[in-house]
């Protein structure tokens, strides 16, 4: 039967449409679908590594201890961690290649990681009130490139949040610019891709 035919036998009135067929979840919830773009820009893969038992152990050593700052909120030894000039950023999403030229979750040099210290020590400061802490792991520390002066370093994190007795996760992608200093190392640049960045949250993040 041709489609005249169908028109004819049914009414110009009705209108027969076909749809893509669905399957999983869409089935259930067709008027929901995933947020787009993100298969796009799948989360980064570190490039080959670097071996190098010793300046490994420094590296991974120097990114446990800045986690552990975190943690314990010694807000400003973590500042310190930075070099003057050091940026602190988490895009929105893994396609941003700019922490000046798009909305940012969190894109703060060294002055605006101070204000952010205040604001949490404020004695009034509503966020850090009830029973609040972190807890930060991080792994699959991959060092990518290294000479005489800098390194950039990928790794991986999980970060548990704990507010009253509500608990929050966080996961995703470290990439740290780092330049040497003594035997140690500062931060030139730390760019922090969240796996779910896009995500509705209740309140917001509080602290790196």
């Amino acid at each position: 039967m041709s489609g005249n035919d169908v028109e004819k036998a049914v009414g110009s009135s009705i209108v027969i449409e076909s749809t893509p067929s669905v399957t999983g979840a869409e089935s259930l919830a067709p008027e929901t679908y995933g947020r787009g773009g993100l298969s796009e820009t799948p989360q980064y893969v570190p490039g080959a590594a670097l071996i190098d038992p010793a300046l490994q152990l420094r590296v991974e050593t120097f990114l446990y201890r800045q986690a552990s700052l975190l943690d314990a909120k010694d807000w400003q030894g973590f500042i310190d961690c930075f070099t003057e000039a050091g940026v602190y950023w988490m895009p929105v999403h893994p396609g941003q290649t700019s922490w000046e030229a798009e909305p940012s979750i969190f894109a703060e040099d060294r002055d605006l990681m101070s204000i952010r210290r205040g604001r949490l020590l404020h004695p009034n400061a509503w966020s850090q009130s009830p029973m609040w802490a972190t807890n930060h792991l991080v792994g699959n520390v991959v060092i990518e490139q290294a000479d005489d002066s800098r390194l950039r370093v990928a790794s991986r994190f999980q970060m548990m949040e704990l507010r009253r007795d509500n608990v929050r996760h966080f996961g995703g992608t470290y990439r740290h610019h780092l330049v040497r200093s003594g035997d140690s190392f500062l931060i030139e640049h730390q760019r922090v891709d969240m796996m779910n960045g896009q995500a509705a949250y209740d309140y917001v993040l509080q602290a790196w």
